[in-house]
């Protein structure tokens, strides 16, 4: 009996909360949407974000910021990053992370990644020495996360900064600890696909006062640094406030009046995110052709979307299980794909970075397949998606004789 084809839309992200609605009107009725335009006695929403995700981060400061990518560049130039610095980053990742190490007119240096979709930690510590990089920004791509003690070790044996993009990781830990707060800065995005939903947007986060102060001049606050919610004390700001440009890239008061709420009930949001992402995995888990990436003991992760390899699987075999797939209603994504497509590409396609020879993670890509798990899908749903991948799996194998 053919399976009922799925019908909701991945897109589809739940309704912003009432009290987010509510706080954002208050907002408008205003009229003082940028940070900087607050009434007296009025933190205004901006600043407020920015103590409420520090509390929750365990981080001293933090920034809030136009975009994640904002973020990645900020906290890049903040660090020290200048054109022509080769800067480490994952070889399996979106877009913005080398578009981020490009946009300060550093220099890229990809880094092979596991089967289990993670940095591979013995390539980055050969090309961490063959390079000289002294800047990792460390992609936890998709949610999972490496071995954050052994890069950390990695890290200061070779004098490396890490950046930790945080897209995908927002309420993830390692052994306890929240990501973002191993390295220097942690950045975070909250674009509407992301675990808090502004339409656009980022946070910045660290407990280093020099960096922070100089990301927030960078951010363009002019001289209004003390209205900041989780900034340094204001005499680390002497002589960076001069030295510092402004790049212009603030939040502003509406979009920190809806996230507020969000942040508040995330919890409950990562629980069910895990629920679904489970489900799936535990589905998946049982089909000999799928390789679902190993995570550690211990990490606690974030499963917003789900990552399986096909290994062996021929270009002509992927199209196809996509196609079959979308014919259902299903939405996978292929990272082994020729051309970027949507918010998906991968290396190949990034000609703003010096070509360079990553045969591990090209092998990885060419069967890996992405899906998406909004909230808006209950387990009933997942299980439906499931399913649907299964048979495609079948499918695609048994169209050229198995694997």
């Amino acid at each position: 009996m053919a399976r009922p084809p799925f019908t909701k839309s991945f897109t589809q992200q739940l309704p912003i909360p009432e009290d987010a609605i509510a706080a954002a009107v208050a907002v408008m009725r205003t009229g003082r949407l940028h940070r900087y335009n607050t009434a007296p006695d009025d933190p205004g929403e901006v600043a407020e974000l920015e103590r409420e995700f520090a509390l929750w981060q365990g981080q001293p400061y933090c920034l809030a910021l136009a975009s994640g990518g904002q973020a990645m560049q900020i906290a890049m130039r903040a660090a020290g990053v200048a054109p022509g610095d080769a800067v480490l980053t994952n070889g399996f990742t979106l877009a913005p992370v080398p578009g981020a190490i490009a946009g300060v007119g550093a220099r890229a240096v990809l880094v092979e990644v596991t089967d289990d979709l993670v940095i591979d930690l013995d390539d980055l510590a050969a090309k961490a020495q063959a390079t000289g990089a002294r800047f990792l920004l460390l992609s936890h791509m998709r949610g999972h996360l490496c071995d954050m003690d052994r890069l950390m070790q990695i890290a200061a044996d070779q004098g490396i900064c890490v950046i930790e993009d945080c897209a995908h990781t927002m309420g993830a830990r390692w052994n306890g600890r929240l990501s973002g707060s191993f390295g220097t800065a942690g950045c975070f995005s909250t674009q509407t696909y992301k675990h808090l939903n502004a339409g656009e947007g980022g946070l910045l986060t660290s407990d280093d006062a020099a960096f922070m102060a100089r990301a927030i001049i960078l951010s363009g606050s002019y001289m209004l640094f003390d209205r900041h919610g989780a900034a340094p004390a204001g005499d680390v700001f002497d002589e960076i406030r001069l030295d510092t440009p402004n790049m212009s890239a603030r939040m502003d008061n509406l979009r920190a009046a809806l996230l507020r709420p969000q942040l508040r009930q995330i919890d409950t949001a990562i629980a069910g995110w895990n629920a679904r992402h489970d489900l799936v995995a535990g589905r998946l888990s049982h089909v000999d052709a799928i390789h679902l990436p190993t995570r550690l003991a211990a990490e606690q992760y974030v499963g917003s979307s789900i990552q399986f390899c096909l290994p062996g699987i021929t270009a002509k075999q992927a199209l196809a299980f996509v196609a079959q797939l979308a014919q259902n209603g299903v939405e996978v994504k292929w990272f082994g794909a020729s051309s970027p497509a949507g918010f998906t590409s991968n290396h190949h396609s990034w000609r703003y970075v010096a070509a360079q020879d990553l045969p591990q993670t090209d092998r990885i890509l060419a069967g890996l397949f992405d899906m998406r798990l909004p909230l808006t899908f209950d387990l009933d749903d997942c299980a439906l998606l499931a399913d649907h991948i299964i048979d495609a799996v079948a499918t695609a194998f048994h169209s050229e004789g198995g694997k």
